[in-house]
């Protein structure tokens, strides 16, 4: 569902989608308006992360990005991930998940159509920015270990 809802957001943008046989180091490519995802990648899930990073870079990066030694492209690396973390794994859909009883990070991966790798990679980047924990809508959620609790009123 999420990788269908990703593509439909990359068309709302005027993006194209095309999932082709890429070497088997190349998972996916954004350049000129069109987002390449390999065909070769086994679920819908890593489909859908790969498209998510990709359209953060539509999102939030500029240039030719394929030399990671330079350090301002290693830096818009880092920007496209951040913006596929907050738009496919935002603080609210964790706090959802609380109220869905999803109570194991395979469980949340699969709740949020993603991969247990970008799910973790996702908390890790929250723990860098907010610390152990952070406070959306009189909730407290806990990075690690992962948890949520509803504040007192």
């Amino acid at each position: 569902m999420l990788y269908d809802d990703l593509i439909k957001a990359a068309e709302q943008h005027g993006i194209d989608i095309c999932e082709k046989p890429l070497v088997s180091t190349i998972k996916g490519l954004y350049a000129d308006g069109c987002i390449w995802i390999n065909r070769n990648i086994p679920t819908r899930a890593e489909k859908a992360c790969i498209l998510a990073e990709e359209l953060g870079h539509y999102h939030t990066s500029v240039g030719d990005m394929i030399d990671l030694s330079d350090i301002r492209n290693r830096k818009q690396e880092r920007r496209a991930r951040a913006w596929a973390y907050e738009e496919v794994v935002p603080l609210s859909k964790i706090v959802q998940a609380h109220y869905d009883h999803v109570t194991h990070r395979y469980d949340l991966a699969e709740y949020l159509g993603v991969t247990e790798p970008f799910l973790q990679a996702a908390l890790d980047r929250y723990r860098e920015r907010y610390g152990t924990y952070t406070v959306i809508d009189n909730h407290i959620i806990y990075f690690d270990p992962l948890g949520v609790a509803k504040m007192f009123e």
